[in-house]
């Protein structure tokens, strides 16, 4: 119960991050207001859903087409920004953190691209695709499983990757003075930095990864339910109840971009209780039979796990002790 309920808290995290940003997304296009742009976005997610009636791969093609759409923007802002790659390439050996808040953007990065709920979603996504029956078909389908986690979460990181280069190139190489709202400075500040479109592609960019995932999560939400209490939910109604923490967040007028960080956050907090267990798991014969982790992956999985929560731990430990 206490896994299901982590569990649940998580998706609706990842919900809020994703529904914010395409409510964001829309205010930013055509000056919607952001609860008229929430609803919209809930409208919009209701309609990509539906398509689960024809079968999976139509649901599959939309999403496909919104993550290339993400991806060919990134791609623009990060040519259009001209990067020093180089840097960026050293970059990845950090010498230290540099306070609380870069813990705290480093636990949502890492939040945003391992997201927990992607732990119990990806595995359920493939289940139904090919009869498991034997261990030889469990095996095949194992393989299947490992392409899509490969290919789903090398995309990620490479946008994630693509975001951080652009953001730096821009806004921090040129010296943008930033204050609390973040996504709508950037739209406003892109313009003149890197030419009239680059703010568009900046917010079709956000539409399309918060429409993406907020679908992505609805469907992730239901896995969990089903598979912890085997209680099927009506997706439309999963989708109606889920929403709600995000219009309310909108009408009481918080700001987005805290509430973003603070959900990104909170899914990096919630790895551990996806990952952990999973490990536990798979590295039982019992359970696993022949597709068992070899003690290689079981070793590497816990050492992976045990930076996650030291890092957890250390925000917390900054947060409240400075």
């Amino acid at each position: 119960m206490t896994l299901w309920i982590l569990a649940e808290v998580v998706a609706m995290a990842t919900d809020l991050a994703e529904f914010l940003g395409a409510a964001v997304a829309l205010n930013l296009l055509f000056g919607m207001p952001l609860l008229a742009a929430g609803i919209v976005t809930g409208i919009a997610t209701f309609a990509i859903l539906a398509l689960q009636r024809f079968g999976f791969r139509p649901l599959e093609a939309v999403i496909g087409i919104f993550v290339g759409v993400i991806a060919v923007c990134y791609l623009v802002e990060t040519v259009l920004g001209r990067p020093d790659f180089g840097a960026a390439a050293a970059s990845f050996l950090p010498p230290r953190f540099a306070g609380p808040e870069s813990v705290m953007l480093a636990a949502g990065i890492l939040g945003a691209t391992v997201m927990p709920h992607a732990i119990y979603l990806h595995s359920a996504l493939t289940q139904n695709r090919i009869a498991a029956w034997t261990p030889e078909e469990r095996k095949r389908l194992f393989r299947f499983e490992q392409i899509d986690i490969f290919i789903a979460m090398g995309i990620a990181g490479l946008i994630n990757l693509a975001m951080l280069m652009m953001a730096a190139a821009t806004f921090w190489a040129g010296g943008v003075p930033y204050g609390d709202d973040l996504i709508t400075e950037a739209y406003k500040t892109l313009t003149p930095i890197l030419g009239g479109a680059a703010s568009t592609v900046f917010a079709l960019s956000l539409l399309a990864s918060g429409l993406s995932s907020s679908a992505v999560g609805t469907m992730a939400g239901q896995v969990i339910m089903e598979g912890f209490l085997n209680w099927h939910m009506p997706v439309w109604l999963r989708r109606l109840i889920t929403m709600l923490p995000a219009l309310i967040v909108i009408a009481l007028g918080i700001n987005p971009t805290t509430a973003l960080v603070v959900s990104q956050v909170v899914l990096s907090f919630g790895i551990p209780f996806a990952l952990i267990p999973l490990v536990m798991f798979t590295r039982r014969a019992d359970i696993m039979g022949g597709l068992v982790n070899h003690r290689v992956t079981s070793v590497a999985a816990i050492g992976c796990a045990a930076v996650i929560v030291s890092l957890n731990l250390f925000l917390i430990y900054q947060t409240l002790f400075g």
